[in-house]
C-alpha cells in the first residue's frame, strides 16, 4: 500500500499545481484592472497610494510567523496517535482521556484567553503560545502518565491561543492600516494555501524524521526548534495591538464582564450565534477527526499490521487536499468576495464535509475512505478563509478574540463528549454524529446567515454617498 499513498500523492500534487497555475492567472487579471484604477485615481487626485506596501508589509509579516507556528502543529500530527498508542503502549481509551485533557484545558481557558489577548496584547499572547508549546513538546517525550496530561494541558491552552490571537493580530493589524476587506481576504487566502504548503513538507518531514530515528518522538522535538524560531521572529518583527479603538489595553472592564458582554453580542445577534454554531460543527469534526483518521484507515487495511500505513505521507496528501481547497476559494473569492459570498461558501462547505464524512461510514474499502477523507480535508481548506472572513467582517474588533474564543468553548465540550463515548467501540456512531451536524451546520448558515448578509449588504449600500 505504500506505493498506492505515494502515487496517490503525487496525482494530489499535480492537480495542485494546475489549481494555482489558475489561481495566480486569476489573481493577476485582478491585479492588472486594480493597478489600472490606481493609476486613474493618482492621477485624478495627485496622491500616491500607499496601501500596497501595507498590504505587502502585513502579508509578509504575518505569513512568515504563521509558515512556522503551523509547520511545528502539522510535524506533530500524523504521528501523536501513534506515540501514545503504539511506542508508549497506552490502551485506547488512555489515549482518548489524553486527547479529552487536552480540549477541556482548551475549553476551559479559551474564554480568558480571547479576554487576556484583548486586554494584554495579542503580540504578548503568540509569545507566550510560543513558550507553552515548547513545554508541550518537551512534555509528550516523556513517557510518564502525569507528564504527559501536563503536556496535554498546556496543548490545550496553546491551540487556544493559536487560534484566536494569530488572527486577531492580523485582522486588527489590517483595520489599524485602513486595508480594504478584499485584502484581508486575500491575505486569508494565502495564509490558507502556505498552511497547505507547510503541513505537506511536515508530513513528508515527519515521516522521515520517524524512519531516520526509529522513534515517534523525533517530530515533536524539530517542532521545538520552530516554536523557539518563531518566538524570535514574533518578537523582532510583529507590533502589538489591543482590543478596543486605541492602542493600548482597554481598563474598564473586568474580564468577567468582557465575557457577560461577548455573551449578550452573540445572544442578540442570529448571524453571530450560527457563526459560532459552524465553528462548533466543524472544527469540533475536524478535531475528532484527528483521532480517528488513523484507527480507521488502519481498520480498513487488508495488510495492516503486517504492513504498516505509511503515515506521514497519507497526512501529506490530506494537506495537498486541503490546498486544493484554498486554491478553489482563492479562485471564487477573486471574481466576487463579499459577506454574501462567503456565507454561501460557510453553507456549501459543510455540506460537502458532511456529506464526505458520511461516505467514508458507509464504506469499508480503504481506498474510499482514503479519498473521503480527502474531500474533508479540502472543505478544511476552504473553511479557514471562509470563517475568516465572515468573523473578520461581522466582529468589531474590541471584542473579536474575546468572541472567538468564547466561540471554542462549546466546541471542546462537544469533542468531549464524543471522546469520552468510547471512540474505539464507537467510531461510526462519533462520525455519524459530526456528519449530520455539519449538514445541520450547512441549513442553518442558508435560512440565517445567507439571508441577513444580503440584507446587511443591501443596508450598507443604502447608506453610501451617491
Amino acid at each position: 500500500m505504500v506505493g498506492f499513498y505515494e502515487f496517490q500523492l503525487i496525482i494530489l500534487v499535480s492537480l495542485c499545481f494546475i489549481f494555482l497555475l489558475v489561481e495566480r492567472y486569476v489573481s493577476r487579471r485582478k491585479e492588472s484592472k486594480e493597478k489600472d484604477l490606481h493609476t486613474a485615481e493618482r492621477l485624478e487626485d495627485g496622491e500616491p497610494t500607499t496601501s500596497n506596501n501595507f498590504l505587502a508589509t502585513l502579508t509578509r509579516q504575518y505569513l512568515i510567523v504563521y509558515a512556522i507556528v503551523m509547520g511545528a502543529d502539522w510535524l506533530q500530527g500524523p504521528y501523536i496517535y501513534s506515540l501514545y498508542r503504539e511506542q508508549y503502549g497506552l490502551p485506547e481509551r488512555m489515549v482518548a482521556v489524553l486527547f479529552v485533557t487536552g480540549f477541556m484545558s482548551a475549553g476551559l481557558t479559551a474564554p480568558l484567553v480571547g479576554v487576556w489577548a484583548d486586554q494584554h496584547g495579542r503580540k504578548k499572547l503568540c509569545l507566550a503560545f510560543c513558550l507553552t508549546y515548547i513545554f508541550t513538546c518537551c512534555c509528550i517525550t516523556i513517557p510518564y502518565l502525569p507528564i504527559l496530561l501536563l503536556g496535554r494541558v498546556c496543548g490545550g491552552i496553546s491551540t487556544s491561543i493559536l487560534y484566536s490571537a494569530f488572527e486577531s493580530w492580523l485582522v486588527s493589524s489590517a483595520g489599524a492600516l485602513a486595508l480594504p476587506s478584499t485584502d484581508l481576504s486575500t491575505i486569508f487566502g494565502r495564509a490558507t494555501l502556505v498552511n497547505g504548503f507547510v503541513a505537506t513538507g511536515a508530513g513528508v518531514a515527519s515521516n522521515q524524521l520517524v524512519t531516520l530515528t526509529g522513534s515517534f518522538t523525533s517530530p515533536f522535538i524539530a517542532s521545538g526548534v520552530l516554536l523557539l524560531l518563531a518566538y524570535l521572529v514574533i518578537r523582532a518583527s510583529w507590533g502589538e495591538n489591543f482590543g478596543g479603538s486605541g492602542t493600548t489595553p482597554g481598563k474598564g472592564l473586568s474580564q468577567l464582564k468582557r465575557l457577560g458582554q461577548a455573551w449578550r453580542i452573540v445572544r442578540d445577534d442570529p448571524m453571530l450565534l450560527v457563526i459560532g454554531l459552524t465553528q462548533t460543527c466543524f472544527e469540533g469534526s475536524m478535531y475528532l477527526f484527528v483521532f480517528l483518521w488513523v484507527p480507521s484507515l488502519q481498520e480498513a487495511s487488508p495488510t495492516f499490521p503486517t504492513i504498516a500505513l505509511p503515515l506521514g505521507y497519507i497526512f501529506s496528501s490530506f494537506m495537498i487536499s486541503m490546498m486544493l481547497g484554498s486554491l478553489l476559494y482563492s479562485v471564487v473569492t477573486t471574481q466576487s468576495g463579499g459577506l454574501t459570498v462567503h456565507a454561501k461558501l460557510s453553507s456549501l462547505v459543510c455540506a460537502f464535509a458532511a456529506l464526505a464524512l458520511a461516505t467514508s461510514i458507509r464504506s469499508d474499502s480503504e481506498r474510499v475512505r482514503f479519498w473521503a477523507f480527502c474531500a474533508f480535508e479540502a472543505c478544511v481548506g476552504m473553511y479557514y478563509p471562509v470563517q475568516g472572513m465572515l468573523r473578520g467582517t461581522l466582529i468589531s474588533n474590541e471584542h473579536r478574540a474575546t468572541l472567538s474564543s468564547l466561540f471554542r468553548v462549546p466546541l471542546n465540550v462537544f469533542v468531549v463528549v464524543s471522546l469520552m463515548t468510547g471512540v474505539s467501540n464507537a467510531r461510526d456512531a462519533v462520525l455519524s454524529a459530526c456528519s449530520l451536524m455539519l449538514a445541520f451546520s450547512a441549513l442553518m448558515t442558508a435560512f440565517v446567515v445567507v439571508t441577513r448578509a444580503d440584507d446587511h449588504v443591501s443596508s450598507e449600500a443604502s447608506l453610501r454617498p451617491e
